[in-house]
């Protein structure tokens, strides 16, 4: 069992690819800075954090959402600090690159939505990659695959719930870099397979969607922590 401690993060810190005040301040000037953005902030319902039965509820509507992509993004983060880590066997120097690249994007997402969130923020969640060989190229690309296509996945199917337009445009701008994230790790797969109709619908030529009782039970298998999105449609 793994846990996002403050080992991981001094990881990407001593790389210059984390600041946590700078990423506060990013996102209150983002939000309309100062005192208007702390006020959209205390306009939102706060989630209920509180466990039962060691279950983490992310809460509804628009922080509900957050809380849910906070999570997800929390796993993201997670598994690819792992990968870069401890690179598979035979990983090229371009790779690795990507990698961190892909890593420190991943990091910048939670850490971005932690801020965001504030006092509403769920815990940090506990991990366990135990069911991946990390040093399997092919492992971990089939699990970077799943990560990512879930994620995509999951924004698409509760961002039509968000009410706040700053919380909409910020959960469009995350998707759309978990979307590129997702055509690289699927070319890296299969030449060209980064729309196939296994992830994008071929009649309307739109990405697929899944709610969140689609996308919890995909997750829950590398998560210590149970999570429920009871409140989310």
């Amino acid at each position: 069992m793994e846990t996002l401690e403050k080992k991981d993060e001094q990881l990407i810190e001593d790389q210059g690819a984390l600041n946590a005040k700078m990423q506060r301040r990013s996102f209150l000037r983002f939000a309309g800075a100062g005192a208007a953005a702390v006020g959209v902030l205390a306009a939102c319902k706060k989630h209920d954090d509180t466990v039962t039965n060691s279950t983490i509820d992310v809460g509804s509507g628009d922080i509900g959402v957050l809380n849910y992509a906070y999570a997800l993004e929390q796993l993201e983060a997670a598994f690819y600090i792992k990968v870069v880590a401890s690179p598979y066997s035979g990983m090229t120097a371009a790779e690795l690159s990507a990698f961190t690249d892909i890593r420190d994007h991943e990091v910048l997402h939670r850490e971005f939505l932690k801020a965001a969130l504030g006092t509403s923020a769920i815990p940090a969640l506990g991990v366990n990659f135990s069911s991946i060989d990390f040093t399997s190229k092919a492992a971990v690309l089939a699990a970077a695959k799943g990560f990512e296509d879930t994620g995509v996945s999951a924004y698409n199917g509760v961002a039509y719930v968000m009410t706040n337009p700053t919380y909409l445009t910020l959960a469009g701008k995350i998707v759309s870099v978990e979307a590129r994230h997702a055509a690289f790790i699927r070319d890296m797969i299969t030449a060209n397979s980064f729309a196939d109709s296994t992830v994008v619908d071929t009649t309307n030529a739109l990405d697929k969607s899944r709610k969140p009782s689609e996308v919890l039970p995909i997750v829950a298998v590398y998560l210590t922590t149970s999570i429920s999105a009871s409140k989310l449609p």
